[in-house]
């Protein structure tokens, strides 16, 4: 256990850069954005790019906040269930 918490100490270990590997479907879909996304750009105004950037920012800030928000909850159940595993039996009648 000590091993674990000093590589997370020492930054040797990021969840979020271990969240998921990227399966067929997502780097197909990841694809698909980015095309639609740069057509789309293509055909805005200067005004309107901006927009879409401001956008873009906005949507990323929500989406790296959710992201924490499930770690964090994510690993405190995960620490429960732990804690329930290594409390078993000794809340049981005999």
């Amino acid at each position: 256990m000590r091993k674990i918490l000093e590589e997370l100490w020492y930054g040797n270990i990021c969840p979020s850069d271990e969240y998921y590997k990227a399966t067929k479907k997502v780097k197909e879909l990841m694809g698909y954005i980015a095309d639609h996304h740069d057509n789309l750009h293509k055909t805005l105004t200067d005004t309107q790019k901006e927009l879409l950037e401001r956008f873009d920012d906005c949507h990323a800030e929500l989406t790296d906040i959710n992201e924490r928000e499930i770690f964090v909850y994510a690993f405190r159940l995960g620490a429960r269930i732990a804690i329930e595993i290594m409390n078993f039996g000794t809340d049981r009648e005999i």
